[in-house]
């Protein structure tokens, strides 16, 4: 017997011998239904508690007018003692209600929902983000008829304060482990708090509440699915740069932290899974093949297993996917011709 001490061996071991339990195998659409029961049941069980429902209690903060798009700056409640701040972007001479997408921001630095609603301030950082990411999404989704709502998630923007008061840690696994010591997760609080911010959009007289949509990339793109699998009001999502393997990502890379995972999630399911129970609903995969933090190998891995989930559910032709050759970024070279069809 081989002596192991390293960690590393020890978790890729354990991997290997304990596949999910849930991972989709099925072929029938009978198959497919049971399965996708019986594994969002369980996702909501691992995300609970959920915060107890409040007022919205919406009010607009500030607004603008610029790139030919009407801006409001809102903050609704969403939780007892939490409040969102958000951008809604109403774009000037189109027919209402319009249909309404949920923009949500990933990681990009600290700067939350305002460089997907293009607003730099005059901030060099801001601007090189919206040029190196193409992260503007809620900006040029809005310029195609589509009222956007970009939120900041917790931690992120303007609920980012005292985030530096850890010093050199990880804002994001300090604030993770706070809430895993209440039996909490930082991404149920965020999914809840994008849960609430689809309500607030589809509260809005210029809104659709029947044609909602959702995108994000990076950790966008994890709000993103997590957000449309317990969500069935989210009619079409979009997931930039994030579909992968866990065991790629999360057990190979580290490339992961406190914000992006649900405790005891691969015990049941593989990203691929997850990505899943959006299905029947349409679903738009983007994928850099540059992306060194979401290896394209993976990805394809990935891609794969869910195009057998939609194949059993009969829907394959409402998967789409956008390989793009280009690194970690929104490519929108389909997402606009996706939300045009399906919303």
């Amino acid at each position: 017997m081989t002596d192991v001490f390293d960690f590393d061996t020890y978790i890729m071991a354990y991997y290997d011998k304990h596949p999910p339990l849930m991972h989709f195998a099925g072929e029938s659409r009978d198959e497919w239904f049971a399965w996708q029961q019986r594994l969002r049941a369980k996702l909501l069980e691992l995300m609970e508690p959920f915060p107890e429902q409040v007022p919205l209690d919406a009010r607009v903060v500030e607004e603008r007018e610029q790139f030919g798009v009407h801006y409001e700056k809102v903050v609704y409640t969403t939780a007892e003692d939490v409040q969102v701040p958000a951008w809604l972007l109403i774009p000037e001479n189109v027919a209402t209600p319009a249909p309404g997408i949920i923009c949500l921001h990933g990681h990009g630095g600290p700067y939350g929902k305002d460089p997907v609603a293009h607003v730099d301030n005059g901030e060099e950082e801001i601007a090189r983000a919206i040029k190196n990411y193409n992260y503007d999404y809620g900006l040029q989704l809005a310029k195609r008829g589509f009222v956007t709502l970009c939120p900041d998630a917790r931690g992120f923007g303007e609920r980012r304060e005292g985030f530096r008061r850890f010093g050199n840690r990880d804002g994001c696994n300090v604030n993770g482990i706070m809430t895993f010591l209440f039996g909490m997760n930082l991404m149920a609080l965020n999914t809840w708090d994008d849960m609430r911010g689809l309500g607030y959009l589809a509260s809005r007289p210029e809104v659709d509440a029947d044609r909602l949509g959702c995108i994000g990339l990076s950790l966008g793109g994890t709000r993103s699915m997590y957000l449309s699998a317990v969500d069935e009001r989210v009619k079409a999502s979009s997931v930039v740069c994030y579909l992968t393997t866990f065991k790629q990502y999360a057990l190979t890379q580290g490339n992961f932290c406190g914000s992006q995972f649900v405790p005891g999630v691969l015990k049941y399911a593989e990203i691929s899974d997850l990505c899943g129970l959006i299905a029947p609903r349409p679903l738009l995969i983007e994928s850099g093949i540059q992306d060194g933090g979401f290896p394209i190998e993976a990805a394809r891995e990935a891609y794969a297993h869910l195009e057998t989930v939609y194949a059993a559910a009969q829907v394959s032709e409402s998967l789409w996917l956008d390989e793009f050759d280009g690194g970690h970024q929104f490519s929108g070279a389909k997402a606009f011709d996706f939300f045009d069809a399906y919303l």
